[in-house]
Protein backbone atom coordinates (compact mmCIF):
# COMPACT_ATOMS: atom_id res chain seq x y z
CA UNK A 1 0.00 0.00 0.00
CA UNK A 2 1.54 3.04 -0.73
CA UNK A 3 2.51 6.32 1.46
CA UNK A 4 -0.97 8.03 0.17
CA UNK A 5 -3.01 4.80 1.70
CA UNK A 6 -1.21 5.18 5.12
CA UNK A 7 -2.35 8.75 5.58
CA UNK A 8 -5.82 8.95 4.46
CA UNK A 9 -6.27 5.72 6.96
CA UNK A 10 -4.24 7.61 9.86
CA UNK A 11 -6.74 10.59 9.31
CA UNK A 12 -9.67 8.51 9.36
CA UNK A 13 -8.97 6.23 12.24
CA UNK A 14 -7.24 9.43 14.27
CA UNK A 15 -3.45 8.67 13.94
CA UNK A 16 -2.76 12.19 12.49
CA UNK A 17 -3.69 14.92 10.83
CA UNK A 18 -2.51 18.56 9.84
CA UNK A 19 -2.86 20.85 12.00
CA UNK A 20 -5.50 24.17 12.21
CA UNK A 21 -7.09 22.38 8.90
CA UNK A 22 -10.28 24.94 10.05
CA UNK A 23 -7.85 27.60 8.94
CA UNK A 24 -6.41 25.75 5.93
CA UNK A 25 -3.95 24.05 7.74
CA UNK A 26 -0.23 25.04 8.19
CA UNK A 27 2.55 22.95 6.41
CA UNK A 28 5.19 21.23 8.69
CA UNK A 29 2.45 21.12 12.11
CA UNK A 30 0.50 17.96 12.64
CA UNK A 31 -1.99 17.04 15.62
CA UNK A 32 -1.43 13.36 17.03
CA UNK A 33 -5.14 11.74 16.65
CA UNK A 34 -6.70 9.66 19.89
CA UNK A 35 -5.17 7.01 18.09
CA UNK A 36 -1.76 8.12 17.29
CA UNK A 37 -1.22 10.11 21.01
CA UNK A 38 -1.69 6.82 22.37
CA UNK A 39 0.50 4.83 19.88
CA UNK A 40 3.26 7.89 20.07
CA UNK A 41 3.16 8.04 23.90
CA UNK A 42 3.67 3.72 23.74
CA UNK A 43 6.56 3.99 21.60
CA UNK A 44 8.37 6.71 23.82
CA UNK A 45 7.78 4.41 26.83
CA UNK A 46 9.52 1.33 25.12
CA UNK A 47 12.57 3.92 24.09
CA UNK A 48 12.54 4.75 27.82
CA UNK A 49 12.15 1.05 28.85
CA UNK A 50 15.20 -0.05 26.58
CA UNK A 51 17.52 3.27 26.32
CA UNK A 52 17.22 5.06 29.85
CA UNK A 53 15.85 2.10 32.26
CA UNK A 54 17.81 -1.23 30.94
CA UNK A 55 21.29 0.92 30.55
CA UNK A 56 21.21 2.23 33.90
CA UNK A 57 20.52 6.37 32.20
CA UNK A 58 18.23 9.16 33.68
CA UNK A 59 16.16 11.53 31.95
CA UNK A 60 15.61 15.10 32.27
CA UNK A 61 13.08 17.65 31.01
CA UNK A 62 14.76 20.99 29.54
CA UNK A 63 13.06 24.06 28.53
CA UNK A 64 12.02 24.56 24.63
CA UNK A 65 13.42 28.20 24.80
CA UNK A 66 17.02 28.80 25.08
CA UNK A 67 18.73 32.10 25.12
CA UNK A 68 20.69 33.22 21.89
CA UNK A 69 24.51 32.83 23.58
CA UNK A 70 23.40 29.24 23.86
CA UNK A 71 23.19 28.52 20.11
CA UNK A 72 26.08 30.98 19.54
CA UNK A 73 28.16 28.30 21.52
CA UNK A 74 26.54 25.56 19.92
CA UNK A 75 27.39 26.52 16.45
CA UNK A 76 23.87 26.82 15.43
CA UNK A 77 24.03 30.33 14.65
CA UNK A 78 26.34 30.27 12.30
CA UNK A 79 25.73 26.67 10.31
CA UNK A 80 22.27 25.43 11.14
CA UNK A 81 21.51 25.71 7.37
CA UNK A 82 20.09 24.31 4.58
CA UNK A 83 19.87 25.91 0.93
CA UNK A 84 17.18 27.89 -0.66
CA UNK A 85 16.36 28.46 -3.88
CA UNK A 86 13.34 31.71 -4.25
CA UNK A 87 11.33 31.38 -7.50
CA UNK A 88 11.78 34.69 -8.97
CA UNK A 89 8.33 34.43 -10.76
CA UNK A 90 5.96 33.20 -8.15
CA UNK A 91 8.45 33.66 -5.03
CA UNK A 92 7.92 30.21 -3.76
CA UNK A 93 11.01 29.05 -1.67
CA UNK A 94 11.91 25.79 -2.14
CA UNK A 95 14.94 23.41 -0.75
CA UNK A 96 17.65 23.56 -3.85
CA UNK A 97 19.07 20.29 -2.56
CA UNK A 98 16.01 18.26 -2.64
CA UNK A 99 14.91 20.00 -5.83
CA UNK A 100 18.30 18.30 -7.44
CA UNK A 101 17.69 15.03 -5.96
CA UNK A 102 14.35 14.76 -7.57
CA UNK A 103 15.83 15.77 -10.56
CA UNK A 104 19.01 13.54 -11.01
CA UNK A 105 20.42 10.53 -9.61
CA UNK A 106 22.56 13.10 -7.06
CA UNK A 107 21.79 11.12 -3.80
CA UNK A 108 22.99 13.46 -1.48
CA UNK A 109 22.66 17.08 -3.18
CA UNK A 110 22.75 18.37 0.94
CA UNK A 111 26.47 17.88 1.22
CA UNK A 112 27.56 20.30 -1.94
CA UNK A 113 28.28 23.46 -1.68
CA UNK A 114 26.07 26.24 -2.71
CA UNK A 115 27.94 26.87 -5.76
CA UNK A 116 27.71 22.96 -6.86
CA UNK A 117 24.11 23.08 -6.57
CA UNK A 118 23.35 26.26 -8.63
CA UNK A 119 25.40 24.39 -11.41
CA UNK A 120 23.19 21.08 -11.35
CA UNK A 121 19.72 23.13 -11.51
CA UNK A 122 21.23 24.74 -14.80
CA UNK A 123 23.16 21.76 -16.19
CA UNK A 124 19.47 20.10 -16.18
CA UNK A 125 17.31 23.03 -16.56
CA UNK A 126 15.26 22.49 -13.10
CA UNK A 127 12.00 24.59 -13.36
CA UNK A 128 9.95 25.88 -10.02
CA UNK A 129 7.69 23.20 -9.18
CA UNK A 130 4.80 26.00 -8.53
CA UNK A 131 4.76 27.71 -11.26
CA UNK A 132 7.18 25.75 -14.12
CA UNK A 133 9.41 29.15 -14.21
CA UNK A 134 13.17 28.04 -14.97
CA UNK A 135 15.60 28.69 -11.73
CA UNK A 136 18.90 28.94 -13.69
CA UNK A 137 20.82 31.80 -13.17
CA UNK A 138 18.77 32.02 -9.43
CA UNK A 139 21.10 32.45 -6.05
CA UNK A 140 21.05 29.71 -4.14
CA UNK A 141 21.32 30.62 -0.63
CA UNK A 142 21.83 29.56 3.29
CA UNK A 143 19.07 29.70 5.22
CA UNK A 144 19.14 29.25 9.19
CA UNK A 145 16.63 26.69 10.23
CA UNK A 146 15.99 28.38 13.86
CA UNK A 147 12.86 29.64 15.24
CA UNK A 148 13.99 33.06 16.44
CA UNK A 149 11.82 34.60 19.07
CA UNK A 150 12.43 37.40 22.27
CA UNK A 151 12.38 36.40 25.85
CA UNK A 152 10.52 38.67 28.11
CA UNK A 153 9.49 42.02 26.71
CA UNK A 154 10.82 43.76 24.03
CA UNK A 155 13.84 42.59 22.05
CA UNK A 156 16.58 42.54 24.49
CA UNK A 157 16.93 39.49 25.35
CA UNK A 158 16.70 37.26 22.07
CA UNK A 159 16.33 33.34 22.26
CA UNK A 160 15.57 30.70 20.15
CA UNK A 161 12.87 27.24 19.93
CA UNK A 162 15.62 24.74 20.49
CA UNK A 163 16.48 22.55 17.04
CA UNK A 164 17.29 19.74 18.79
CA UNK A 165 17.00 18.41 22.79
CA UNK A 166 20.97 17.73 22.84
CA UNK A 167 21.56 21.56 24.14
CA UNK A 168 19.53 21.08 27.04
CA UNK A 169 21.63 18.13 28.34
CA UNK A 170 25.15 19.42 27.40
CA UNK A 171 23.87 23.22 28.96
CA UNK A 172 23.08 21.91 32.58
CA UNK A 173 26.19 19.21 32.53
CA UNK A 174 28.21 21.05 35.40
CA UNK A 175 24.69 20.23 37.03
CA UNK A 176 24.16 16.68 36.31
CA UNK A 177 27.64 15.98 36.84
CA UNK A 178 26.55 16.47 40.60
CA UNK A 179 24.11 14.12 40.36
CA UNK A 180 26.22 11.73 38.67
CA UNK A 181 29.03 12.36 41.41
CA UNK A 182 31.13 13.34 39.30
CA UNK A 183 32.09 9.45 37.80
CA UNK A 184 31.80 8.33 34.53
CA UNK A 185 30.69 7.44 32.30
CA UNK A 186 26.77 8.05 32.49
CA UNK A 187 24.23 8.47 30.19
CA UNK A 188 21.17 11.48 30.76
CA UNK A 189 18.09 11.06 27.67
CA UNK A 190 15.28 13.31 26.92
CA UNK A 191 11.99 13.08 24.91
CA UNK A 192 10.63 16.40 24.00
CA UNK A 193 9.59 18.93 21.28
CA UNK A 194 12.32 20.33 18.69
CA UNK A 195 11.35 22.92 16.14
CA UNK A 196 13.11 23.68 12.47
CA UNK A 197 11.77 26.48 10.05
CA UNK A 198 11.99 23.70 7.53
CA UNK A 199 11.69 25.61 3.99
CA UNK A 200 9.82 23.04 2.04
CA UNK A 201 8.18 20.55 4.47
CA UNK A 202 6.99 17.18 2.78
CA UNK A 203 5.82 13.77 2.71
CA UNK A 204 3.23 13.56 5.97
CA UNK A 205 5.37 13.58 8.85
CA UNK A 206 8.34 12.50 7.68
CA UNK A 207 9.91 16.68 7.01
CA UNK A 208 7.59 18.64 9.81
CA UNK A 209 8.55 22.27 11.52
CA UNK A 210 7.58 20.67 14.32
CA UNK A 211 8.91 17.27 16.20
CA UNK A 212 9.87 14.88 18.72
CA UNK A 213 13.38 13.73 19.57
CA UNK A 214 14.29 11.00 22.09
CA UNK A 215 18.34 11.57 22.86
CA UNK A 216 20.39 10.16 24.90
CA UNK A 217 23.87 11.83 25.43
CA UNK A 218 26.17 9.06 26.68
CA UNK A 219 29.31 11.13 28.65
CA UNK A 220 32.46 8.85 28.91
CA UNK A 221 36.24 9.07 29.41
CA UNK A 222 37.57 8.40 26.61
CA UNK A 223 41.15 6.69 27.71
CA UNK A 224 39.06 4.41 30.16
CA UNK A 225 35.85 3.75 29.26
CA UNK A 226 34.62 0.58 27.23
CA UNK A 227 31.36 -0.18 25.95
CA UNK A 228 30.18 -3.66 26.57
CA UNK A 229 30.57 -4.66 23.05
CA UNK A 230 29.95 -8.76 24.51
CA UNK A 231 26.60 -8.07 25.15
CA UNK A 232 26.17 -7.49 20.88
CA UNK A 233 28.62 -8.83 19.66
CA UNK A 234 26.74 -11.72 17.88
CA UNK A 235 23.82 -9.44 16.74
CA UNK A 236 23.72 -9.26 12.93
CA UNK A 237 23.57 -5.80 11.09
CA UNK A 238 22.89 -5.00 7.89
CA UNK A 239 25.65 -2.30 6.72
CA UNK A 240 25.87 0.28 3.87
CA UNK A 241 29.32 1.68 4.85
CA UNK A 242 31.19 4.38 3.02
CA UNK A 243 33.23 2.50 0.99
CA UNK A 244 30.83 0.43 -0.40
CA UNK A 245 28.29 3.37 -0.99
CA UNK A 246 31.77 5.35 -2.83
CA UNK A 247 32.24 2.44 -5.17
CA UNK A 248 30.13 -0.29 -6.71
CA UNK A 249 29.32 -1.87 -3.16
CA UNK A 250 25.70 -3.12 -1.32
CA UNK A 251 24.33 -3.64 1.81
CA UNK A 252 26.51 -6.17 3.95
CA UNK A 253 24.79 -8.11 6.77
CA UNK A 254 27.67 -8.77 9.41
CA UNK A 255 27.92 -9.31 13.51
CA UNK A 256 28.96 -6.47 15.25
CA UNK A 257 31.64 -8.22 16.78
CA UNK A 258 32.99 -8.37 13.02
CA UNK A 259 32.39 -5.07 12.05
CA UNK A 260 34.15 -3.67 14.82
CA UNK A 261 36.95 -5.86 14.38
CA UNK A 262 37.34 -5.37 10.51
CA UNK A 263 37.00 -1.63 11.61
CA UNK A 264 34.22 -0.92 9.27
CA UNK A 265 32.62 0.39 12.69
CA UNK A 266 35.10 3.05 13.56
CA UNK A 267 34.09 3.58 17.13
CA UNK A 268 32.94 0.62 19.80
CA UNK A 269 30.53 2.51 21.27
CA UNK A 270 28.45 3.75 18.49
CA UNK A 271 29.07 -0.01 17.72
CA UNK A 272 27.46 -0.96 20.89
CA UNK A 273 24.03 1.31 20.37
CA UNK A 274 23.84 -0.10 16.68
CA UNK A 275 23.53 -3.53 18.42
CA UNK A 276 21.05 -2.45 21.16
CA UNK A 277 19.53 -0.39 19.29
CA UNK A 278 18.76 -3.64 16.11
CA UNK A 279 16.96 -5.62 18.55
CA UNK A 280 14.57 -2.72 19.97
CA UNK A 281 13.81 -1.97 15.98
CA UNK A 282 12.54 -5.41 15.71
CA UNK A 283 10.37 -5.30 18.97
CA UNK A 284 8.57 -2.30 17.64
CA UNK A 285 7.66 -3.49 14.48
CA UNK A 286 10.63 -2.13 11.92
CA UNK A 287 10.38 -4.28 8.70
CA UNK A 288 14.11 -5.67 8.97
CA UNK A 289 13.89 -6.41 5.54
CA UNK A 290 13.80 -2.83 4.47
CA UNK A 291 16.05 -1.61 6.81
CA UNK A 292 19.58 -0.54 6.81
CA UNK A 293 22.74 1.20 8.91
CA UNK A 294 24.01 3.70 6.79
CA UNK A 295 27.20 5.22 7.59
CA UNK A 296 28.21 9.55 6.81
CA UNK A 297 30.34 10.14 4.01
CA UNK A 298 32.99 12.47 4.86
CA UNK A 299 31.63 14.91 3.23
CA UNK A 300 28.63 14.92 5.22
CA UNK A 301 29.60 14.10 8.35
CA UNK A 302 30.27 16.86 11.35
CA UNK A 303 33.19 18.36 11.79
CA UNK A 304 33.68 16.96 15.29
CA UNK A 305 32.40 13.55 14.93
CA UNK A 306 34.93 10.50 14.32
CA UNK A 307 32.06 8.15 13.24
CA UNK A 308 28.33 8.13 12.20
CA UNK A 309 25.56 6.23 11.22
CA UNK A 310 22.28 6.42 10.25
CA UNK A 311 19.71 3.52 10.83
CA UNK A 312 17.17 3.75 7.62
CA UNK A 313 14.08 2.41 6.98
CA UNK A 314 12.63 2.17 3.66
CA UNK A 315 9.34 4.03 2.92
CA UNK A 316 7.40 4.60 -0.36
CA UNK A 317 10.88 3.52 -2.51
CA UNK A 318 12.65 5.81 -0.49
CA UNK A 319 15.20 5.83 2.72
CA UNK A 320 14.07 7.62 5.01
CA UNK A 321 16.97 8.48 8.26
CA UNK A 322 15.25 7.56 11.31
CA UNK A 323 18.12 7.67 13.95
CA UNK A 324 21.66 8.88 13.72
CA UNK A 325 24.26 7.53 15.85
CA UNK A 326 27.22 9.79 16.42
CA UNK A 327 30.59 9.65 18.06
CA UNK A 328 30.97 13.49 19.13
CA UNK A 329 33.99 13.59 20.75
CA UNK A 330 34.54 16.76 23.30
CA UNK A 331 33.24 19.38 21.15
CA UNK A 332 29.70 20.15 22.97
CA UNK A 333 31.31 20.65 26.28
CA UNK A 334 34.90 22.21 25.21
CA UNK A 335 32.50 24.78 23.20
CA UNK A 336 29.73 25.06 26.45
CA UNK A 337 32.83 25.65 28.47
CA UNK A 338 34.48 28.20 26.27
CA UNK A 339 31.62 30.43 26.46
CA UNK A 340 29.92 29.91 29.43
CA UNK A 341 30.84 30.73 32.87
CA UNK A 342 31.00 27.04 34.55
CA UNK A 343 33.33 24.21 34.65
CA UNK A 344 32.24 21.29 32.25
CA UNK A 345 34.93 19.15 33.13
CA UNK A 346 35.02 15.96 35.56
CA UNK A 347 37.55 15.43 37.87
CA UNK A 348 39.78 11.96 37.11
CA UNK A 349 41.74 10.84 39.83
CA UNK A 350 45.33 8.87 39.35
CA UNK A 351 46.13 5.48 40.42
CA UNK A 352 48.73 6.79 42.44
CA UNK A 353 49.61 10.59 42.95
CA UNK A 354 52.10 11.77 40.69
CA UNK A 355 54.94 15.17 41.47
CA UNK A 356 55.09 17.55 38.47
CA UNK A 357 56.20 20.85 37.74
CA UNK A 358 53.82 23.28 37.39
CA UNK A 359 54.64 27.09 35.55
CA UNK A 360 51.93 29.30 37.96
CA UNK A 361 51.78 33.14 37.66
CA UNK A 362 51.27 35.62 41.11
CA UNK A 363 50.08 38.65 39.09
CA UNK A 364 51.06 42.40 41.55
CA UNK A 365 47.16 44.15 41.08
CA UNK A 366 49.07 47.13 42.61
CA UNK A 367 50.84 47.31 39.51
CA UNK A 368 48.21 46.05 37.21
CA UNK A 369 45.36 47.86 38.51
CA UNK A 370 46.36 51.51 38.28
CA UNK A 371 48.46 50.82 34.89
CA UNK A 372 45.08 48.37 33.09
CA UNK A 373 42.01 49.26 34.93
CA UNK A 374 38.75 47.42 34.52
CA UNK A 375 40.91 45.03 32.35
CA UNK A 376 43.44 43.94 35.09
CA UNK A 377 41.15 40.72 36.20
CA UNK A 378 40.99 39.73 32.71
CA UNK A 379 44.45 40.71 32.16
CA UNK A 380 45.68 38.19 35.11
CA UNK A 381 43.25 35.35 33.77
CA UNK A 382 45.16 35.68 30.75
CA UNK A 383 48.58 35.68 32.28
CA UNK A 384 47.30 32.31 33.83
CA UNK A 385 46.24 30.69 30.68
CA UNK A 386 49.69 31.24 29.42
CA UNK A 387 51.52 30.21 31.82
CA UNK A 388 50.37 26.60 31.57
CA UNK A 389 50.41 26.69 27.78
CA UNK A 390 53.90 28.63 27.24
CA UNK A 391 55.97 29.10 30.01
CA UNK A 392 58.73 30.22 27.41
CA UNK A 393 56.35 33.08 26.79
CA UNK A 394 57.45 34.82 30.36
CA UNK A 395 61.53 34.57 29.27
CA UNK A 396 61.54 38.34 28.35
CA UNK A 397 61.67 41.46 30.38
CA UNK A 398 57.89 41.75 29.34
CA UNK A 399 54.94 38.95 28.59
CA UNK A 400 52.13 40.04 25.87
CA UNK A 401 48.31 39.18 26.30
CA UNK A 402 45.27 39.46 24.27
CA UNK A 403 41.52 40.30 25.98
CA UNK A 404 38.55 40.85 23.61
CA UNK A 405 41.28 41.82 20.51
CA UNK A 406 42.92 44.43 22.42
CA UNK A 407 46.77 43.27 23.07
CA UNK A 408 48.27 44.12 26.40
CA UNK A 409 51.86 44.17 27.53
CA UNK A 410 52.93 43.98 31.22
CA UNK A 411 56.18 43.86 32.74
CA UNK A 412 57.41 39.81 34.06
CA UNK A 413 58.30 41.68 37.19
CA UNK A 414 55.27 42.22 37.91
CA UNK A 415 53.66 38.71 36.67
CA UNK A 416 54.84 37.14 39.72
CA UNK A 417 55.97 34.04 37.27
CA UNK A 418 57.53 31.16 38.66
CA UNK A 419 57.56 27.17 38.21
CA UNK A 420 56.91 24.94 41.26
CA UNK A 421 56.98 21.11 41.90
CA UNK A 422 53.47 19.99 42.83
CA UNK A 423 51.71 16.44 44.06
CA UNK A 424 48.30 15.51 42.00
CA UNK A 425 46.01 13.32 42.68
CA UNK A 426 44.27 13.96 39.75
CA UNK A 427 43.52 15.49 36.38
CA UNK A 428 40.54 17.59 34.94
CA UNK A 429 39.45 15.97 31.84
CA UNK A 430 36.42 17.31 29.39
CA UNK A 431 33.97 13.97 28.80
CA UNK A 432 33.39 12.62 25.36
CA UNK A 433 30.10 12.55 24.42
CA UNK A 434 28.17 8.96 22.29
CA UNK A 435 24.82 10.28 20.58
CA UNK A 436 22.00 7.95 19.57
CA UNK A 437 19.24 10.27 18.23
CA UNK A 438 16.05 8.89 17.19
CA UNK A 439 13.18 11.24 15.86
CA UNK A 440 10.16 9.72 17.00
CA UNK A 441 7.75 11.03 14.27
CA UNK A 442 9.51 9.05 11.18
CA UNK A 443 9.89 6.05 13.70
CA UNK A 444 5.73 6.22 14.32
CA UNK A 445 5.68 6.85 10.87
CA UNK A 446 7.74 3.69 9.67
CA UNK A 447 5.90 1.39 12.29
CA UNK A 448 2.95 2.62 10.80
CA UNK A 449 4.03 1.78 7.20
CA UNK A 450 5.52 -1.38 8.49
CA UNK A 451 2.72 -2.72 9.88
CA UNK A 452 0.05 -1.96 7.24
CA UNK A 453 -1.27 -5.77 5.71
CA UNK A 454 -4.07 -6.63 3.38
CA UNK A 455 -5.35 -10.28 3.04
CA UNK A 456 -8.61 -11.86 3.01
CA UNK A 457 -10.53 -13.47 5.77
CA UNK A 458 -13.88 -15.28 4.69
CA UNK A 459 -13.71 -14.39 0.96
CA UNK A 460 -13.53 -10.56 2.21
CA UNK A 461 -10.56 -8.14 1.54
CA UNK A 462 -9.01 -6.87 4.85
CA UNK A 463 -6.68 -4.09 5.36
CA UNK A 464 -5.09 -3.86 9.28
CA UNK A 465 -2.05 -2.63 11.43
CA UNK A 466 0.09 -5.59 12.65
CA UNK A 467 1.22 -3.65 15.43
CA UNK A 468 2.86 -5.03 18.40
CA UNK A 469 0.92 -5.55 20.95
CA UNK A 470 2.70 -3.76 23.80
CA UNK A 471 2.59 -0.49 21.05
CA UNK A 472 -1.22 -1.19 20.17
CA UNK A 473 -3.05 2.36 21.17
CA UNK A 474 -5.96 0.06 22.41
CA UNK A 475 -4.86 -3.50 23.50
CA UNK A 476 -8.85 -4.76 23.32
CA UNK A 477 -12.14 -4.52 21.91
CA UNK A 478 -14.90 -5.72 23.73
CA UNK A 479 -17.80 -6.23 21.89
CA UNK A 480 -21.43 -7.54 22.57
CA UNK A 481 -22.58 -10.00 20.31
CA UNK A 482 -26.44 -7.75 20.22
CA UNK A 483 -27.14 -5.13 21.96
CA UNK A 484 -30.16 -6.36 24.32
CA UNK A 485 -31.14 -9.44 26.66
CA UNK A 486 -28.15 -7.90 29.04
CA UNK A 487 -25.25 -8.76 26.55
CA UNK A 488 -24.25 -5.12 26.52
CA UNK A 489 -24.17 -4.82 29.76
CA UNK A 490 -22.35 -8.13 30.88
CA UNK A 491 -19.80 -6.63 27.93
CA UNK A 492 -19.34 -3.49 29.39
CA UNK A 493 -19.31 -4.71 32.98
CA UNK A 494 -16.13 -6.63 31.01
CA UNK A 495 -15.00 -3.34 30.35
CA UNK A 496 -14.55 -1.89 33.55
CA UNK A 497 -13.11 -4.95 34.80
CA UNK A 498 -10.32 -4.86 31.78
CA UNK A 499 -9.39 -1.19 32.78
CA UNK A 500 -9.69 -1.41 36.22
CA UNK A 501 -6.58 -3.88 35.15
CA UNK A 502 -4.80 -0.95 33.15
CA UNK A 503 -5.92 -2.65 29.90
CA UNK A 504 -6.75 -0.43 27.55
CA UNK A 505 -10.26 -1.35 26.42
CA UNK A 506 -13.01 0.22 23.20
CA UNK A 507 -16.53 -0.66 23.49
CA UNK A 508 -18.32 -1.37 20.12
CA UNK A 509 -22.11 -2.27 19.50
CA UNK A 510 -22.42 -0.76 16.40
CA UNK A 511 -23.07 -3.09 13.32
CA UNK A 512 -22.36 -6.50 12.40
CA UNK A 513 -19.79 -8.31 14.51
CA UNK A 514 -18.03 -8.94 11.36
CA UNK A 515 -17.94 -4.93 10.64
CA UNK A 516 -16.46 -4.52 14.18
CA UNK A 517 -13.72 -7.01 13.83
CA UNK A 518 -12.49 -4.77 10.78
CA UNK A 519 -13.14 -1.64 12.29
CA UNK A 520 -10.56 -3.01 15.11
CA UNK A 521 -8.35 -4.56 12.76
CA UNK A 522 -7.89 -1.87 10.72
CA UNK A 523 -6.90 0.62 13.34
CA UNK A 524 -4.49 -2.23 14.62
CA UNK A 525 -5.95 -3.53 17.89
CA UNK A 526 -4.77 -7.04 18.85
CA UNK A 527 -7.56 -8.65 20.45
CA UNK A 528 -10.94 -8.81 20.71
CA UNK A 529 -13.44 -10.15 22.80
CA UNK A 530 -16.96 -11.30 22.17
CA UNK A 531 -20.01 -11.23 24.41
CA UNK A 532 -22.75 -13.76 23.14
CA UNK A 533 -25.15 -15.82 24.87
CA UNK A 534 -23.28 -18.22 25.74
CA UNK A 535 -21.30 -16.10 28.05
CA UNK A 536 -24.69 -15.25 29.83
CA UNK A 537 -24.96 -19.09 30.50
CA UNK A 538 -21.06 -20.10 31.50
CA UNK A 539 -19.51 -16.76 32.06
CA UNK A 540 -17.27 -17.75 29.13
CA UNK A 541 -16.20 -14.99 26.12
CA UNK A 542 -14.68 -15.20 22.94
CA UNK A 543 -11.02 -13.71 22.47
CA UNK A 544 -9.74 -13.21 19.19
CA UNK A 545 -6.84 -12.83 17.78
CA UNK A 546 -6.08 -10.47 15.21
CA UNK A 547 -3.43 -11.62 12.93
CA UNK A 548 -4.50 -15.02 12.71
CA UNK A 549 -8.54 -14.33 13.11
CA UNK A 550 -8.00 -17.45 15.37
CA UNK A 551 -10.34 -17.40 18.45
CA UNK A 552 -10.65 -19.59 21.48
CA UNK A 553 -13.12 -19.24 24.54
CA UNK A 554 -11.87 -18.66 28.12
CA UNK A 555 -13.02 -18.09 31.61
CA UNK A 556 -13.83 -13.89 32.01
CA UNK A 557 -12.30 -14.39 35.45
CA UNK A 558 -9.03 -15.12 33.40
CA UNK A 559 -9.51 -12.52 30.56
CA UNK A 560 -7.22 -10.14 32.69
CA UNK A 561 -4.53 -12.00 33.43
CA UNK A 562 -4.59 -13.77 29.59
CA UNK A 563 -4.38 -10.34 27.90
CA UNK A 564 -1.68 -9.19 29.86
CA UNK A 565 0.57 -12.00 29.23
CA UNK A 566 -0.63 -11.48 25.67
CA UNK A 567 0.14 -8.09 25.60
CA UNK A 568 3.81 -8.36 27.03
CA UNK A 569 4.64 -11.09 24.42
CA UNK A 570 2.92 -14.45 25.21
CA UNK A 571 1.46 -16.39 22.23
CA UNK A 572 -1.90 -16.70 20.76
CA UNK A 573 -1.21 -20.13 19.67
CA UNK A 574 -0.13 -21.40 23.66
CA UNK A 575 -3.24 -19.92 24.79
CA UNK A 576 -5.26 -22.03 22.08
CA UNK A 577 -3.41 -25.07 23.69
CA UNK A 578 -4.66 -24.00 26.55
CA UNK A 579 -8.18 -24.41 25.66
CA UNK A 580 -8.46 -26.82 22.85
CA UNK A 581 -12.29 -27.83 23.21
CA UNK A 582 -13.09 -24.45 22.78
CA UNK A 583 -11.53 -22.76 19.65
CA UNK A 584 -14.33 -20.86 17.40
CA UNK A 585 -14.03 -19.80 13.42
CA UNK A 586 -15.60 -15.81 12.48
CA UNK A 587 -18.12 -18.01 11.26
CA UNK A 588 -19.64 -18.95 13.81
CA UNK A 589 -19.77 -15.39 15.22
CA UNK A 590 -21.62 -14.18 12.29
Amino acid sequence: MSGTDLVELAKRRGYFFQGSEAYGGVAGFYVYGPQGAALKRNLEDAWRDRFLTREGHVEIEAPTVMPEAVFEASGHLDGFDDMIVECPECGTSHRADHLVEDATDVEDAESLPTVEVETLIAEHDIACPACGAPLTGVEVSAFNLMFATNIGPGSGAPGYLRPETAQGIFVEFPRLKEYARGKLPFGVGQIGTAYRNEISPRRSLIRVREFTQAELEHFVDPERDEPPLERVADVEVPLYSAPAQEGDGDVETTTIGDAVEAGVIGSPWVAYYLGVATGWYERIGVDMDRFRYRQHLAGERAHYASDCWDAEAELDGNWVEITGFAYRGDYDLSKHGEYADDDFTVFRAYDDPVTVERATVDPDMSVLGPEFGSAAADIADELERLAAADESAFEGESVTVEVDGEEYTVPTDAVGFSVEEVTESGEHITPHVVEPSFGVDRLFYTVLDHALREDEVDGEARSYLDLPAALAPTTVGVLPLMSKDGLDDRARAIVEDLRAAGITVAYDDSGTIGRRYRRQDEVGTPYCVTVDYESLADDTVTLRDRDSTEQVRIPTDALAERIAALRVGASFDTLAAEYPDATATEESQG
